[in-house]
């Protein structure tokens, strides 16, 4: 389970604290592939980025002994003016990763950047940013996997590998997606958490959920 214990998050605004969570309590279940729906400005992304640890909540507290992968194709955790091999060694480092060459050697060849694996990632296109993180995410070995869009990266054929790549995780571990294609839900996930104004429900059928996301 991920446990989000009285957590409040808000952002500070010339109106005031805008809250995208407020005294929030919630269990995740972590033996299932969820999708996670919501309109747009609800708060996936802050939810993600919260679970990830790339952010902290205002209060309260979000509790795990599983591995939590960062938000997968929001680049969260890629450095600008590093390398895209720099990038590739420091989160192999941070991971506990015991044979960086061998990492480094798999995520060049999954991200597809060819000579541009030695640029600083600030010149990458935006595609090519979240090619990086995804290929570090995948290269690594962890409980948990947040997906946010990550089917909708580069051309036909990176995307059709990176849909084999989340397959074969998501049969191994979990798996938490965001995703603006139905179809794409269904083909990785079982169950699905719906945010809206600043609550999660959790729906054990996807279809249920679905239809209620559809009326939001």
């Amino acid at each position: 389970m991920i446990e989000l214990i009285d957590v409040t998050k808000y952002y500070p605004s010339e109106l005031g604290k805008q809250y995208v969570f407020e005294s929030l309590n919630f269990s995740i279940p972590t033996d299932r592939n969820i999708a996670l729906l919501g309109k747009n400005g609800a708060g996936k992304s802050t939810l993600f980025r919260l679970l990830a640890a790339s952010e902290f909540p205002n209060s309260g507290k979000i509790i795990s002994e599983k591995t939590i992968s960062w938000p997968v194709a929001l680049s969260t955790g890629i450095h600008q003016a590093m390398t895209g091999r720099e990038n590739t060694r420091f989160i192999g480092r941070i991971n506990g990763v015991s044979d960086l060459d061998e990492y480094e050697r798999r995520v060049k060849a999954f991200s597809e950047l060819g000579a541009k694996y030695d640029l600083p990632v600030r010149t990458y296109s935006s595609g090519m940013k979240p090619r990086l993180a995804f290929a570090c995410s995948v290269a690594l070995d962890f409980d948990v996997y947040l997906i946010d869009e990550v089917t909708s990266v580069g051309d036909a054929g990176f995307k059709k590998k990176a849909r084999r790549a989340l397959y074969d995780r998501s049969e191994m571990s979990s798996v938490i997606m965001v995703s603006h294609q139905t179809s794409e839900l269904k083909l990785f996930c079982d169950s699905a958490i719906v945010l809206d104004k600043g609550q999660l429900v959790y729906y054990d059928d996807l279809s249920e959920a679905i239809e209620r996301y559809e009326m939001l």
